[in-house]
């Protein structure tokens, strides 16, 4: 479509299953504003916001990630399409809280001690958080310690770990030591990644599992949920 015809694009004429196309579209191609006004729009005609959340939001990104699962988007394209999704999020944040719509799981996630890196982590915790998980993000070089007090805190369902370095990776195994120490490892799926890591690595120290991307830490998460409820519901 050209810019022209983009400018002349009225949201309001279109009908809700063109304007929820039109917002995934919009958020594929990174345009925050048109999201927020996508959103809005669906608001006002009385949609709730956890259906906005995941027809308008979670559909848009669930495009954005096979794309960039099956290589047709790059990395600072994903990050425009999650800066959209993020902006759109914080308009239906407030109303979710207040209608206590579910979530598909909670997630803490860090960079872990004596790494600086987060573009990726970054980008993984924008692709849970549209796929409609809760994610508390802790930032970078983060210790065992602040690891800890966050699960204690938040209660997660998957604690997720990035570096970048050789260097900082032994340290991921510290943090899940100090899990079994304090009782919480079981508690919890272990997710890691960054670039030198593998899965022969995830398993030697006891990670659940390596995610080599954005895209398949979230389809992890959702796999690994689903088997952990279905032999809750079995036990």
């Amino acid at each position: 479509m050209s810019g022209n015809e983009e400018d002349d694009l009225d949201l309001r004429e279109l009908n809700d299953e063109e304007l929820v196309e039109q917002i995934q579209d919009d958020l594929y191609d990174g345009l925050k504003d048109e999201v927020v006004e996508g959103v809005e729009i669906l608001l006002e005609r009385g949609w709730e916001p956890y259906k906005v959340l995941t027809e308008a939001l979670v559909g848009g990104m669930k495009i954005v990630g096979d794309d960039f699962r099956d290589g047709i988007l790059f990395v600072p394209e994903v990050l425009l399409a999650a800066n959209a999704m993020k902006a759109g999020m914080e308009v239906l944040r407030p109303l979710l809280v207040e209608t206590d719509a579910p979530k598909a799981g909670k997630m803490v996630i860090a960079t872990v001690k004596g790494d600086i890196h987060d573009i990726g982590k970054n980008l993984v915790a924008m692709m849970m958080e549209g796929a409609g998980f809760e994610v508390i993000n802790l930032g970078i070089n983060t210790d065992a310690e602040e690891f800890l007090k966050a699960v204690e805190e938040h209660d997660p369902d998957i604690l997720g770990m990035s570096a970048l370095l050789t260097t900082t990776m032994p340290y991921m195994k510290t943090v899940i030591e100090e899990l079994e120490k304090a009782g919480r490892r079981d508690d919890l799926i272990v997710l890691v990644g960054g670039a030198p890591l593998n899965a022969d690595f995830a398993e030697a120290i006891g990670a659940d599992a390596y995610c080599r991307d954005a895209a398949v830490a979230v389809d992890t998460a959702k796999e690994l949920l689903k088997r952990r409820h279905n032999q809750r519901a079995d036990a």
